[in-house]
């Protein structure tokens, strides 16, 4: 069983994470865990501090549990460079600042750093409108170059075929065979669309589940990712899992994802990293996160234009965890025998993907704050 602990400030809670039911919970873990929420309130997605809050909350975290290692995650420019109009000036304050946190991070803590650059934003250009379809199109809030097809009809596919700002339309099968099959157990292929809707760079989706605030700037052309780190030359992004598991047992290391920069705003020296094959290359969010976590291709674990809402039932389960449904087990935090943790204010992805036995998120949805959340797995008890 995984135990959540949830800090909205003026009350803390323990919880079954799975079934959403409270428990009561009394290990040297999870009060350690909730020692740690109570002294690090969330200040926010798009707040100033919030970079720093991860960067003192991973290090009140490693003085206590001593982890050999660490999986870290920095959103909050992500998130301000998508919906907020900044200056280039501004960015690139922005962009530095997270470099000098990251940097802080690595000298407090003594870790051998692996970043990762999740990849470029560029400025939105338009929205193509897939709303007036004989099928339903599908895509996510975080997406942008993706949309998925559902039942179209001929007379919707040649709309979509005729409108310049659209890359391609690649079938379901098609989508399949270029990863050579569906390697995600939590993927249901019959949910699956029937078509993927690429569109060119700049441009995004208004359609299903575009309900988020309307952002002003999206993913970028992200072919190529930038990973820095002293261990090695690594060109693919799958690589990342097995160069940290090549030298974890004689180094503690720090895996440290920087949401929203890529190659343009990166400080050298860094890896040209493949994020993706061919015409697919991964946006900044969970198909990449289980990627590199993994070490093998997770575009169809919970892709664009899958139909969530059909598996979003009364016994889905891990009311906590968004539109994950299992907590993913061939995770680089899983295999590590030593102990872990994970902390980050991308929400629900620091709990779900890295498989540490500790992990500590901001608890945020659509930019809301609602407190802070902790995970403790069965064996964080060492």
């Amino acid at each position: 069983m995984h135990t959540a602990v949830i800090d909205a400030r003026e009350w803390q809670n323990t919880f079954d994470l799975q079934t959403g039911q409270k428990v009561e919970s009394d290990t040297t873990s999870v009060r350690m865990a909730g020692e740690v929420l109570a002294n690090h309130p969330y200040p926010g997605d798009v707040d100033a501090l919030s970079n720093k809050w991860v960067t003192d909350t991973a290090l009140d975290l490693i003085d206590r549990y001593d982890p050999g290692f660490v999986c870290i995650s920095y959103a909050q420019q992500y998130f301000k460079d998508r919906f907020f109009p900044l200056s280039e000036r501004e960015r690139k304050d922005m962009f530095d600042a997270v470099f000098k946190e990251a940097d802080r991070f690595i000298k407090a803590s003594g870790y051998t750093p692996v970043i990762v650059g999740s990849g470029n934003m560029t400025p939105l250009l338009g929205e193509i409108d897939l709303t007036r379809l004989d099928g339903l199109a599908v895509t996510g809030n975080w997406a942008a170059r993706y949309a998925g097809l559902h039942k179209p009809s001929k007379k919707d596919l040649d709309y979509i075929r005729s409108i310049p700002e659209v890359e391609q339309v690649i079938t379901k099968q098609e989508w399949i065979d270029l990863f050579n099959g569906v390697n995600s157990p939590t993927c249901d292929i019959d949910l699956l669309p029937d078509y993927l809707v690429i569109a060119l760079n700049g441009w995004t989706y208004r359609t299903f589940g575009t309900t988020l605030r309307k952002p002003v700037r999206i993913p970028g052309d992200s072919k190529t990712v930038p990973v820095y780190s002293p261990l090695g030359h690594i060109d693919d992004i799958r690589g990342i899992r097995p160069l940290i598991e090549q030298h974890i047992s004689d180094t503690k290391i720090a895996l440290i994802m920087i949401e929203g920069i890529g190659e343009e705003h990166f400080p050298a020296p860094f890896s040209r990293c493949q994020n993706g094959e061919d015409w697919f290359w991964y946006e900044s969010g969970e198909g990449q996160y289980l990627t590199i976590t993994t070490g093998s291709h997770q575009v169809f674990a919970y892709p664009v234009g899958y139909r969530y809402f059909d598996v979003n039932t009364d016994e889905k389960g891990f009311p906590f965890s968004g539109y994950f449904i299992e907590v993913p087990e061939d995770t680089i935090g899983n295999s590590f025998k030593g102990k872990s943790i994970a902390v980050g204010n991308r929400s629900m992805y620091m709990h779900m993907v890295f498989g540490a036995d500790i992990s500590i998120e901001c608890f945020a949805r659509n930019l809301y704050n609602q407190g802070c959340l902790a995970v403790i797995a069965d064996g964080a008890e060492r």
